[in-house]
């Protein structure tokens, strides 16, 4: 299994409204792409900092999603009040317990 973590930092009183965008546009999405195996986002609501860990089943079905990835962290950072743009990194899940 495979994980693209992406890191964005938003205005913390925008932090629902980047929760939301995650719940109602990322899931239904992803949810329907080749591979998916599920997400996390992890919050810091005083400093606005979100986390967000999509896991593939694949590094072929990570690759492919890429360009939609983009478009959809973009989305969710802008609806938090991004301050700079996300970071994404990729990594191999060696242990899930």
């Amino acid at each position: 299994m495979f994980a693209r973590v992406t890191v964005g930092e938003g205005k913390p009183e925008q932090i629902e409204a980047g929760i939301r965008n995650f719940r109602e546009q990322v899931g239904p999405i992803a949810k329907n792409m080749a591979g998916f195996k599920g997400s996390y986002l992890l919050v810091d609501r005083k400093k606005g900092k979100m986390l967000g860990v999509a896991l593939w089943d694949t590094m072929a079905n990570l690759q492919a999603s890429a360009e939609a990835a983009k478009k959809i962290s973009a989305g969710v950072t802008q609806a938090a009040g991004a301050t700079k743009l996300p970071t994404v990194e990729i990594y191999e899940v060696a242990i899930q317990l």
